[in-house]
């Protein structure tokens, strides 16, 4: 009895211990393996830009009837769908279909001028209708990222590093495929979009700086020489023939904004003032006059960004402009950690999709940039432009989850 009086009871507290230590060390895991599958970075980046999108498109959607807010829902939907598809699917294998690339490229882009297919809207004919359900899709859009896909292929066969000029012609002569494509199709504006992104991979494919330099000296003097001749030409032979009047005079509208602020300079007039009277905070949600009463056009797509500065003002163009930032440098950081050289090219030409409709749309709306129906990533109202946005954020998380060499 005394040494069952005497004997100590054995602490309880070790094996909760264990079992604590080992729930931990679970829970670590499991998080380095979401960080392994799924780039953080990317997205919170994608997330936030969506939400806010979201948020500013409601908004446009109190005053303006044409600015669904269920359809542009459903665009998030269909996008995150398509995203999930993509960040499964292991995208090297496309580095050897280069031909079947371009090919899939061009028929994407006359797509709308089949019978039976092509869908009208405001006057262009640059969408298809989708049998049965009815529901537009604008197939430039995913041209963007074919051509993406496409010059990619061809940049990742020079390893790194482009030794003969014939070679480099070879690859600028192939972006000019899609490119002019696009131009013929009607849609200037996309096919900057196309050329820009499809030049930074071919920067990135390891050309000479010298070529390089040579080349946009080439292409400036190719724009001079054809601004000089346009008026010739449509003189002579009656008609737009080298560029349209309505694209003119946007290109003027940018050199001289006060030229025509009652006709081809009135968007850009009335953006200004929403930019502007926005201030530090903005106006609030539901308060922007100028798109609510109808003084701004197209102010929840082209002009979606002076809406925002409009309702947000000031403090609210930087959380954008902050989003878009990390979005860009976490998909750079994403291309270079990549084993795949053709992988690397893929996140470089999205990175330049993004960054030059940014830049260009932003641009457009404070006067910096020529007026181009260019729509804003992530926050202007349409569907087709939000389906592929979010596309190509899956895309970056396939190349982030399949960063290291096939074993």
């Amino acid at each position: 009895m005394a040494q069952l009086a005497n004997a100590r009871p054995r602490p309880q507290s070790a094996p909760a211990s264990d079992s604590l230590k080992r729930v931990n060390k679970r829970l670590v895991v499991s998080r380095g393996s979401f960080s392994k599958m799924v780039n953080v970075p990317v997205l919170l980046a994608a997330a936030g830009l969506v939400a806010y999108g979201a948020l500013v498109i409601w908004t446009a959607s109190l005053s303006i009837a044409d600015a669904s807010f269920s359809r542009h829902l459903l665009g998030i939907g269909i996008g995150a769908m398509l995203a999930v598809i993509c960040w499964s699917y292991d995208f090297r294998g496309f580095a050897n279909l280069s031909t079947a690339l371009l090919i899939l490229d061009i028929i994407v882009i006359f797509t709308p001028y089949i019978p039976g297919l092509s869908y009208n809207a405001k006057g262009m004919t640059g969408w298809i209708q989708i049998p049965f359900i009815h529901l537009t899709f604008q197939p430039v859009e995913l041209a963007k990222i074919l051509t993406v896909f496409l010059v990619a292929a061809l940049g990742a066969q020079y390893n790194g590093k482009i030794d003969n000029v014939r070679e480099y012609v070879k690859l600028c002569a192939m972006l000019a495929i899609p490119f002019m494509a696009v131009i013929v199709a009607g849609d200037l504006g996309s096919g900057l979009v196309v050329f820009f992104s499809g030049a930074i991979i071919i920067m990135m494919s390891g050309p000479k700086k010298e070529w390089v330099l040579s080349t946009i000296a080439i292409i400036i003097g190719l724009v001079a020489l054809l601004l000089a001749a346009d008026s010739v030409v449509d003189s002579l032979l009656g008609r737009d023939v080298l560029i349209k009047q309505y694209q003119m005079n946007r290109l003027l509208v940018f050199i001289d904004p006060t030229a025509d602020t009652s006709g081809a300079g009135y968007n850009l007039m009335q953006s200004l003032i929403a930019v502007g009277s926005g201030g530090f905070f903005g106006k609030g949600i539901g308060a922007a006059s100028q798109a609510g009463e109808g003084f701004l056009p197209e102010a929840h797509t082209d002009f979606v960004f002076a809406l925002l500065c409009e309702e947000f003002g000031f403090v609210g163009a930087l959380v954008l402009l902050a989003l878009f930032a990390l979005l860009i440098f976490s998909t750079i950081r994403v291309a270079f950690r990549s084993d795949s050289l053709f992988l690397k090219l893929v996140g470089v030409g999205i990175v330049g999709i993004w960054l030059f409709q940014i830049l260009e749309n932003i641009g457009m709306c404070i006067g910096l940039m020529p007026i181009t129906g260019i729509p804003l990533p992530f926050i202007s109202f349409g569907s087709s432009s939000m389906i592929m946005q979010m596309a190509n954020v899956g895309i970056v998380q396939s190349i982030w989850r399949h960063r290291a060499k096939a074993a």
